[in-house]
């Protein structure tokens, strides 16, 4: 008995020196460990932060539509949000000030090219040049985002927008004027933000615009005037993907050996995780990596749609022809992910006997967990929306090593990565937010074990570097590192204690912060 509690008493005494040891290292990493030429950064996009909506011959986008309908969450707009527009000197100070290498950006289409194509609004040009050479005069990288989601409303009239292939044209002709306009400046383009979730927000579930949806389908209390829920999703996705291999061609073409920049793509990436070890929730799990990820990734490196998205959704999915496949394959030198998390998901078989499916019913899985609900503990549960930020790194790794092993390990760039929060009722400010610093720091480390076992990740960006304009929840949950007091008609900004973290990172700081007693927080 004496032998078996003293064997007992070295193997606690062994892992607790395991996970001190473990602890300490991570505690120790800096930006340093890091490959040479990694990129740190943060991001926006421009309906989001820039305000302005209809100044200087900047016309409507369809977000703007949406929002002064009424249908955005609390019936907010983004005619000012964070007033980027006009204070971009100031927002690019704080960004200097934090140490960030690179800022992500989005063009608003809109303001460039108010009717979505002809002539260019030279005020929008004058604003882009003016944001980019205040990037590049402070030292950081513009990373810019060719189209986020807001089309120019007179496309959306004129031709029902993404649903026309027309579209395409429009988009490389938009394209062009940036990539003659800044290319020789900007060195890293988006050509599209997550076109894996805009055509389910807008086109099945029609609660994002242009709120398109069918019965029985759509969102919950949601009644759209038209769509069809059944077949729209796949052609928009599909017209995305062929105006992002446009886009490409061009740049490639005509651009590319002069200007010397990258181009890729980005998508919305939560890691599907099964609810249990049953083979059939496995194997859902693995099917909704493939209807989100590979719904673009299949096509970009292999020239066609995912094996089992094939089988499901059946004529709905466009054919691709040969012609059409060796335009898309290949058409990316990154792809960008932004990635919050974990979603758990379960087989449930039962969707496909149904005579009319639309895209969630095609993928034949039912949600455990929600976004935003990495883990399925109860723990951290906020006031409001009942959003949560459980952190979930593994959700990353796990993430990473699929693009390695299953697309043949692409540079990519994690475009976003953050943590919420819901604002105080009573309108206070939140300065502290440790809970951000410490998602964030368990996401990096995160980031460096996937290099450390070969995935080829160049850059890391948090999401958001202001608090923005939330496409689903306006200003009830904020990513900022930087707040702004959307109360105040100057729209106040004040540095969070995560921004202060992560500048102390930034600036060759250990990732894991001291305490006053010396000692390092721990994961």
């Amino acid at each position: 008995m004496e032998q078996s509690r003293g064997s007992s008493s070295r193997l606690r005494f062994l892992l607790a020196v395991l996970l001190f040891e473990l602890v300490s290292a991570a505690a120790a990493i800096t930006r340093d460990d890091f490959p040479e030429g990694f990129v740190f950064g943060a991001g926006s996009s421009a309906y989001q932060v820039e305000g302005a909506w209809a100044e200087e011959r900047k016309k409507p986008s369809i977000w703007d539509t949406y929002t002064h309908q009424g249908y955005a969450f609390d019936h907010a707009t983004a005619d000012v949000a964070a007033d980027q527009y006009h204070k971009y000197k100031a927002y690019v100070r704080l960004m200097h000030e934090m140490g960030l290498d690179a800022y992500r950006f989005s063009i608003s289409w809109s303001r460039l090219i108010p009717d979505g194509r002809g002539a260019v609004n030279p005020k929008g040009l004058e604003y882009y040049n003016n944001l980019i050479d205040e990037l590049l005069k402070h030292g950081i990288q513009p990373h810019t985002t060719i189209y986020h989601f807001d089309l120019p409303q007179a496309l959306q009239d004129e031709y029902n927008g993404l649903l026309n292939p027309r579209v395409i044209e429009d988009f490389t002709a938009f394209a062009d004027v940036c990539f003659r306009s800044f290319g020789d400046r900007v060195k890293q383009w988006t050509t599209v933000n997550e076109p894996n979730i805009e055509p389910l927000g807008g086109y099945d579930m029609g609660y994002l615009p242009p709120r398109r949806c069918s019965s029985p389908f759509g969102f919950p209390g949601i009644t759209c005037a038209e769509g069809n829920s059944t077949m729209e999703p796949y052609v928009v996705a599909h017209h995305l993907l062929f105006a992002h291999a446009s886009m490409v061609s061009l740049y490639r073409r005509k651009y590319q050996a002069v200007q010397g920049g990258r181009i890729g793509i980005t998508l919305l990436a939560w890691w599907y995780e099964p609810a249990t070890t049953k083979p059939e929730d496995v194997a859902a799990a693995e099917r909704m990596n493939d209807f989100t990820l590979g719904w673009f990734l299949h096509p970009l490196v292999y020239g066609d749609y995912p094996p089992v998205m094939k089988r499901n959704a059946g004529s709905k999915l466009p054919a691709l022809t040969a012609e059409e496949s060796a335009r898309v394959r290949g058409s990316f030198d990154f792809v960008g992910v932004n990635q919050y998390g974990a979603i758990y998901v379960a087989d449930d078989p039962s969707q496909l006997k149904r005579e009319l499916r639309d895209y969630s019913a095609d993928e034949a899985t039912k949600y455990v967990t929600q976004p935003f609900e990495s883990s399925r503990h109860q723990e951290f549960k906020q006031r409001g929306l009942g959003l949560r930020n459980d952190d979930a790194p593994w959700a990353l790794r796990k993430l990473l090593e699929h693009l390695q092993t299953k697309y043949a390990n692409p540079p990519v760039v994690i475009y976003e990565n953050g943590a919420g929060h819901e604002p105080d009722p009573s309108g206070g400010l939140l300065y502290d937010d440790e809970f951000r610093s410490r998602f964030l720091q368990v996401y990096i480390e995160a980031a460096l074990q996937s290099i450390r076992n070969g995935s080829n990740v160049r850059s890391y960006f948090v999401w958001s570097f202001m608090d923005v304009f939330e496409y689903i929840f306006a200003y009830q949950f904020q990513f900022g590192l930087i707040g702004v007091d959307y109360g105040a008609e100057g729209r106040t900004r004040y540095a969070r204690s995560s921004a202060r973290w992560y500048a102390g990172f930034l600036h060759g700081g250990e990732l894991r912060m001291v305490a006053p007693d010396g000692s390092r927080a721990s994961s």
